[in-house]
């Protein structure tokens, strides 16, 4: 028997939905406040040396951070091939605006400080925000479509069609419902990012910090709500019609799909997976009282859980979908039918083994090293070597 055949294929396509998972919500909680640092970075530092303190909370860490967003980009290319596909084919104005901002953040930490000149500066510290505000935002709105259905179809010999003109596939993104799921995802990573900052600096920054992942945290919250009701009494969810075959060939048009249920119909046949928006909530919750108060590694910490309350309420909701179609149901991608081969998925999952620890471990090492808040006094006194 070859070895991979040891695993079976169903468990395979369940670990490595599982996986990407993991890699999408470390990357929130890593390079999620990241982003809402950046967003924050002209409203919490008022003066220059202020701002470069709030730049070098986050300047040693953010590559790192960002091997998340690569490894789970990578991941979705060798472990759902179709989804990839589909994706980079009707998002793909939203991912260039994505990354053309993401592309904003090391020039602006490369750049800010070459010019002792404020207007130099300020430009920097604009840009610096949309590299933060504007993926935290966009991010959101993916989500919101996926939840929605997105306009595509499969022709026979599984060519993903998408509906709409060129720019008609950006500006149909900005829908009502993705909007508000835009919003959730720009203000939780701005809480986020608040978190980090009271845990980093200290005295005014940090309680421009808290006064701002306050607002934030209320408006996540809220949001977070609000979209749980739209979902409950004004979307229609997906559903498979006969059972899956969960082992069967990777062709999304073998399976019969329905338009005619609620998203939430899944808690009543998987009760336990209300533990997530639970965690959500509950997250949420007790780092805006963290906020409030006085906590600052648990503020942080309970930044983070909320953060996973929140995309795994998405993933447990949506299975087995990971991409519905809403002209062509039919067409809807699944855990069941959009992965790679079973050989594939087990070489994946062999490397995902060897390496993954490796990226914890010196991720680990370095928050470790590099511990403590960031001062005033630390900026004037390295200057020539800080940001």
């Amino acid at each position: 028997m070859i070895l991979f055949e040891f695993v079976s294929f169903e468990l395979l396509r369940v670990v490595w939905w599982l996986l990407v998972g993991v890699l999408l919500i470390a990357f929130a909680m890593t390079d999620g406040f990241d982003m809402g640092t950046g967003a924050l970075l002209p409203f919490v530092a008022r003066t220059d040396i202020e701002r470069r303190v709030v730049i070098n909370t986050v300047g040693p860490v953010w590559e790192g951070n960002q091997v998340w967003f690569i490894v789970g980009g990578g991941s979705i290319f060798a472990a759902w091939p179709p989804l990839y596909a589909v994706s980079f084919s009707g998002f793909y104005l939203a991912m260039f605006t994505i990354l053309a901002a993401l592309i904003l953040r090391p020039v602006g930490f490369k750049y800010r400080s070459k010019r002792d000149d404020p207007r130099w500066r300020t430009a920097w510290d604009w840009a610096l925000f949309a590299g933060g505000a504007v993926p935290a935002l966009i991010f959101g709105v993916a989500v919101g479509n996926v939840l929605q259905g997105v306009p595509f179809r499969l022709t026979d010999d599984l060519m993903p069609i998408y509906e709409g003109t060129f720019y008609g596939k950006f500006l149909g993104l900005l829908n009502p419902f993705a909007l508000l799921a835009g919003v959730v995802s720009f203000s939780m990573l701005l809480m986020h990012g608040a978190a980090w900052l009271v845990l980093k600096t200290e005295g005014d920054i940090a309680r421009r910090a808290r006064s701002y992942g306050t607002v934030a945290g209320v408006v996540a919250i809220g949001g977070f709500a609000l979209a749980g009701l739209w979902l409950a009494f004004g979307m229609e969810g997906y559903r498979l019609v006969n059972p899956a075959i969960t082992d069967g060939p990777s062709n999304p048009l073998y399976s019969e799909v329905a338009r005619d249920t609620s998203w939430l119909a899944a808690y009543s046949t998987r009760p336990w997976i209300i533990i997530a928006p639970i965690l959500g909530f509950g997250g949420m919750i007790m780092a805006l009282l963290k906020l409030r108060g006085t906590g600052e590694v648990s503020a942080l910490l309970w930044s983070k859980l909320g953060i996973l309350g929140v995309i795994s309420s998405v993933g447990l909701t949506m299975f087995p979908f990971i991409l519905p179609s809403s002209i062509d149901p039919r067409s809807s991608l699944t855990v069941w039918d959009s992965s790679s081969s079973h050989m594939t998925l087990f070489v994946m999952l062999v490397v995902t083994a060897i390496f993954l620890p490796l990226i914890i471990v010196y991720t680990a090492w370095v928050y470790k090293v590099l511990w403590g808040k960031v001062t005033e006094d630390d900026v004037t006194s390295n200057s020539n070597n800080v940001y």
